[in-house]
């Protein structure tokens, strides 16, 4: 363990291949079983430094309203094989930037940890936030020494939703023309660092790794039910009022591949020919949203009566 509720581990190929390559800020799919039931699909990020490529090291915290995912890696020993999928990078390393601000908190450490490691490798300028609830909640001691011994880092622990405010911003205020700022962890944190940085950051140079989705902002006429065509095959779907695009598909015989199922992994990235999307994942950028041509149908409705799908 790296803190009472963080495990660290480590996942080596059983055929002992190579590992894909991969760019600090990557995730990994994990399928775990369930008797009787399709497995569950999560996404964990990867904490490698670099040169470690004989084994993926993952830092995984338990959650207590999990569905499952966290609370079946920790009950891992070691010996025991575990099922990955696809290596993804949402949230990589801007490579033409001059300066770096890493923030993280809580868990949100992990792919943070790995951008630290890989900064440092390279002599990159960066400084690390790490906001916590306690000293001893901080993660991966041992990997962030380097960061601590250059002046890099800086843990807050402990720290009040006014307090953490007011460190961000003093830790995103005036930043340089180059400079690019990296967010993870809990949503009310990033959604905080959002707020921060839009008095000085344009959008573009501030990037985010969320885990789920944001909650709807509002019970408004878009949670009401709608209609969705399928281009390719004619047929038209009911998608009723708190049943989500995926499920009512799934209904009439149509499976669309998902992994999260929160609108973060964009695995059901989907085509919009016709209609309104009303957008609630966390893995479109504004001006895909503001196109309206893609959606997520895991979590994301329709704001017209009729939504037309290139399926």
């Amino acid at each position: 363990m790296t803190t009472e509720d963080v495990v660290g581990i480590e996942l080596a190929p059983a055929d002992s291949l190579p590992l894909p390559a991969f760019d600090p800020g990557a995730h990994v799919e994990f399928f775990i079983d369930r008797a009787g039931q399709p497995p569950l699909v999560r996404q964990y990020s990867l904490c490698n430094g670099p040169g470690e490529t004989d084994a993926f090291v993952f830092g995984i915290k338990r959650e207590p309203q999990s569905r499952g995912g966290s609370h079946w890696i920790h009950s891992l020993s070691e010996g025991d094989q575990v099922s990955l999928g696809a290596v993804r990078n949402l949230f990589p390393i801007n490579r033409d930037a001059g300066s770096h601000l890493l923030l993280a908190g809580g868990i949100g450490i992990t792919p943070v940890l790995a951008m630290a490691q890989k900064l440092t490798s390279v002599g990159a300028d960066y400084q690390l936030h790490y906001f916590v609830r306690a000293v001893d909640h901080v993660a991966f001691r041992d990997r962030l020494k380097e960061s601590e011994a250059a002046g890099r880092l800086h843990v807050h622990a402990g720290l009040d939703a006014a307090r953490v405010r007011a460190v961000l911003g003093e830790a995103l205020a005036r930043p340089r023309q180059d400079a690019h700022a990296y967010c993870c962890g809990p949503g009310v944190f990033m959604d905080t660092v959002a707020e921060v940085a839009a008095a000085e950051w344009p959008s573009e140079r501030v990037h985010f790794e969320r885990f789920q989705a944001p909650a709807a902002q509002s019970a408004q006429a878009s949670d009401a039910a709608f209609d969705v065509v399928l281009q390719k095959s004619g047929r038209r779907c009911h998608v009723e009022a708190g049943q989500s695009i995926v499920q009512a598909l799934a209904a009439v015989g149509c499976d669309v591949m998902t992994s999260c199922e929160q609108g973060v992994c964009g695995t059901c990235l989907t085509d919009v020919l016709e209609g309104t999307p009303d957008h609630r994942d966390a893995y479109l950028s504004k001006a895909e949203r503001e196109g309206g041509r893609l959606i997520l149908p895991c979590v994301s409705r329709s704001n017209s009566a009729t939504l037309v799908l290139d399926i």
